[in-house]
């Protein structure tokens, strides 16, 4: 029988409990992992995913656990090393966003504040953690933004998210140095998920899709295979970068 590609590796993915994270929990599934499967409030959805893994003769385990509190990210990978032994890639996916485009002098404290806690200091936290405890030769991968590129108007505080994001990334793959680990992040481009239709209507998003010269909306099976690129033994050469994987975008 042909070995998969991520056989006895386990993955934490944060925020798997749909869309990309969904995608790539099933995906590094697919190629073997045993893969931990974090939630915040979405129980349901998340054991689904789980159930799905193991329905394909996989194993996975669905947690709960806020990216923005310390004590809970220590937790999430206690749990996930008491399951299966041990962590070789942490996937940080877990993310928000506002709801519409808003300029920078129409922005609250409070949008502010949300944004940073969980798209930067979230993503922080599970990078300090694992960078204590994920095995030598694991993977690391955030997910960040075209955005960033694109500099479009009224995603000035998303972008500030994931523009330290993209630094933390280039840092902390030198600071590995000599223990075989990759830090890697993905930026996507616009993709079809429940937090990018939100607020946006029919025209809107074809607007967007309209941007990459392949015409059309990312799925989030599309990042999931990038990601699934760079954990495995194929991406192993590719460290301290950022991935856009935009249909060609920007």
């Amino acid at each position: 029988m042909k070995t998969k590609p991520l056989e006895n590796k386990t993955a934490l993915v944060t925020g798997a409990s749909r869309g990309i994270g969904r995608a790539i929990a099933l995906r590094l599934a697919a190629d073997g992992a045993s893969v931990a499967v974090n939630y915040v409030g979405s129980e349901d959805a998340a054991a689904e995913v789980a159930g799905e893994i193991g329905k394909n003769g996989g194993d996975a385990i669905a947690l709960q656990g806020d990216v923005r509190r310390t004590e809970d990210v220590r937790r999430l990978f206690e749990e996930t090393e008491k399951a299966f032994g041990k962590l070789d890639i942490l996937v940080n996916n877990a993310g928000v966003a506002l709801e519409k485009t808003t300029p920078i002098a129409e922005t609250t404290d409070e949008q502010y504040d949300r944004l940073f806690a969980v798209n930067a200091r979230g993503t922080f936290m599970s990078l300090r953690e694992a960078a204590r405890r994920i095995a030598d030769g694991g993977r690391i991968i955030n997910i960040s933004t075209t955005i960033i590129r694109m500099a479009l108007p009224g995603y000035a505080v998303y972008a500030g998210t994931k523009a330290a994001v993209e630094m933390f990334t280039r840092i902390l793959a030198k600071e590995l140095e000599g223990r075989g680990i990759t830090v890697n992040a993905v930026a996507p481009g616009p993709v079809e998920t429940d937090l990018f239709n939100t607020g946006k209507t029919e025209e809107v998003k074809q607007r967007m899709a309209d941007m990459a010269p392949l015409k059309r909306l990312g799925q989030p099976e599309d990042i999931a295979r990038v990601v699934a690129f760079l954990v495995g033994r194929e991406g192993e050469w590719v460290n301290g970068q950022i991935l856009y994987a935009n249909g060609g975008m920007a």
